[in-house]
């Protein structure tokens, strides 16, 4: 598991000086996405794996100065990025692996996750893990500023039958993990997964 996340820090450590310039035109798809997990003032919400924190200000306000906003992320590098772009006072960034979070059981309202799930070396187990974190009831948004197929063409690769975000390998996958997938949209401007916390 280390060396999948040296590679994921890695990874992230040479694109986060200028990850924003790259996809400057994501920003309102990050605050629709935000407006979809129906947070509350007050709410306690995390970012898993926030990057450059895109959605912290959105996040900040939905759950209002009440409210508690974490960002967390495995490379310092992408945090620092968050920091210098103005988001680090929508909330409190930690360093910290989405696969072991240190906090306490049930403690957040949601989830937010922004192109995590293709970086998560166990999608059960981790998946499992933001469960843990989350109330009975809460919610998870699992989001990509675009679609799976313009995600792919993006990177010159062709969609196959075994994409975990392809909604049958995903429902069950966040069944097993400790969530019941209530949306699920793929378009080309965006993917976006909603679920809820079982039992």
């Amino acid at each position: 598991m280390a060396d999948d996340h040296t590679h994921v820090q890695e990874f992230f450590t040479a694109r986060a000086a200028d990850w924003d310039a790259r996809f400057p035109e994501d920003g309102p798809a990050f605050v629709t996405a935000v407006a979809a997990l129906g947070l509350r003032p007050g709410d306690a919400v995390l970012d898993a794996g926030c990057g450059t924190g895109r959605a912290l200000p959105a996040l900040r306000a939905a759950v209002g100065p009440g409210g508690a906003v974490l960002g967390a992320d495995l490379t310092a590098a992408m945090l620092e990025s968050a920091v210098r772009a103005g988001r680090g006072g929508s909330g409190l960034l930690i360093q910290a692996d989405a696969a072991r979070l240190p906090l306490r059981t049930g403690v957040l309202d949601a989830v937010f996750a922004a192109g995590l799930i293709s970086h998560l070396s166990r999608p059960g187990p981790d998946l499992a893990e933001l469960a843990r974190v989350v109330r009975p009831g809460g919610s998870l948004a699992l989001f990509h500023p675009v679609g799976r197929a313009a995600l792919a063409a993006r990177h010159g690769r062709r969609l196959t039958d075994g994409d975990l975000r392809a909604e049958p390998n995903l429902r069950p996958l966040l069944a097993r993990s400790g969530w019941h997938l209530t949306s699920y949209v793929d378009e080309t401007s965006r993917f976006l997964a909603l679920a809820e916390r079982t039992g």
